[in-house]
C-alpha cells in the first residue's frame, strides 16, 4: 500500500532527463501554489473522522501520519506533523481523493438545503395560520390537532422569551419539538414536496 518516498508528485512533473527537451519546468510561483494546495488538502484530511479516512485511497504511511496528527495536542508538535503530512501529500494520487471530498461536499450542501427548508416551514407556521392549510395540503398524513398544539406552545414560548429579563434562559421546548415534527413528517414515505411552492414565496 505504501509508495516510494522518491515517487514524483502527480501535480509536479519530474524534470526531463534530456537537457535539450522542450519540457519547461514550473515556475517557482507555480510550485509554491501547488505545495500550498497539497498542504491545505492534507490539513483537511486531518480534520476528517477515521470512518471517512478509511474510504479514501491513502498510502499507509500517509494514513498513519494523518492519524498521528489527530492525536497530537501540543501546538508546535501538531504544526510539525501537519508539515510532514503535507510533504507526504506530494506523493499521493490526489485526484480520487479530491473527487471523494467533492462528493461528500455535495451531500453536505443537500443536507444544509434540507435543514433550511425545515426552518422555513417552522417559521411560517409560527408567523401565520395562513400557512397551516398549505402545509396540511402538502403533508396530508400530518395530524392537525397535535401540530396545532405544538404551534400554540411555540408561540407562547416566543412571547414569553420576548419579555424575559436579561440573563434569564429562554424556553424552546415546543419550538424544537415543532421542528422535529416537521422533520419527521417530511421524512415519512408518503411525504409531499419539502419545499414551499412559488405561490408560497409570493405570499411571504
Amino acid at each position: 500500500m505504501s509508495r516510494s518516498k522518491r515517487s514524483p508528485s502527480p501535480l509536479v512533473p519530474a524534470q526531463a532527463a534530456d537537457p535539450d527537451s522542450e519540457y519547461q519546468s514550473p515556475s517557482k510561483s507555480q510550485l509554491k501554489r501547488q505545495m500550498t494546495a497539497l498542504q491545505d488538502l492534507g490539513e483537511r484530511l486531518v480534520g476528517l473522522p477515521d470512518t471517512k479516512l478509511r474510504q479514501l485511497p491513502l498510502a499507509e504511511r500517509l494514513y498513519d501520519a494523518i492519524r498521528e496528527a489527530q492525536r497530537i495536542t501540543s501546538h508546535e508538535g501538531r504544526r510539525r506533523q501537519l508539515q510532514y503530512v503535507g510533504k507526504l501529500m506530494r506523493e499521493a494520487h490526489v485526484d480520487p481523493i479530491q473527487a471523494m471530498l467533492a462528493e461528500w461536499d455535495g451531500e453536505s450542501m443537500e443536507q444544509i438545503a434540507a435543514f433550511h427548508q425545515l426552518e422555513l416551514w417552522r417559521d411560517r407556521l409560527l408567523a401565520s395560520d395562513e400557512h397551516f392549510t398549505g402545509f396540511m395540503d402538502r403533508y396530508p398524513h400530518a395530524q392537525a390537532q397535535p401540530l396545532r398544539a405544538l404551534i400554540r406552545g411555540a408561540r407562547k414560548e416566543q412571547a414569553a422569551n420576548a419579555a424575559l429579563l436579561p440573563g434569564r434562559e429562554p424556553q424552546r421546548k415546543h419550538y424544537r419539538a415543532l421542528f422535529q415534527e416537521i422533520k419527521r413528517l417530511q421524512a415519512a414515505p408518503d411525504a409531499g414536496s419539502p419545499s414551499p411552492t412559488d405561490d408560497d414565496e409570493d405570499e411571504h
